[in-house]
């Protein structure tokens, strides 16, 4: 069983061993990892760290969700240009 409080998006990138995370139910969510081992391990204890911050800041916590999911693809790149604008020579 996967033990997550919210539900988590791993993307494939085009290095085999860099992977990008972020849960759309919690807003500012994200990380990397080196698979998706390393992501769901990362995300489970990340997730607690970034709601014990909201939570210090005083900021609105999502209720956890009762049936979270996983979505492991590939990366969205219009989102990671969108992310990265430096990139295109937007900046």
């Amino acid at each position: 069983m996967i033990d997550l409080p919210y539900s988590l998006v791993i993307e494939a990138t085009e290095e085999p061993d860099f992977f990008g995370f972020f849960s759309p139910e919690l807003e500012g969510f994200s990380g990397i990892g080196h698979s998706v081992e390393d992501c769901l391990y990362q995300a489970k204890w990340g997730m607690q760290e970034h709601v014990e911050l909201l939570r210090q800041q005083q900021l609105p916590v999502p209720n956890p969700n009762p049936d979270p999911v996983v979505t492991i693809r590939n990366e969205n790149k219009e989102t990671a240009l969108a992310q990265a604008p430096e990139l295109t020579g937007q900046a």
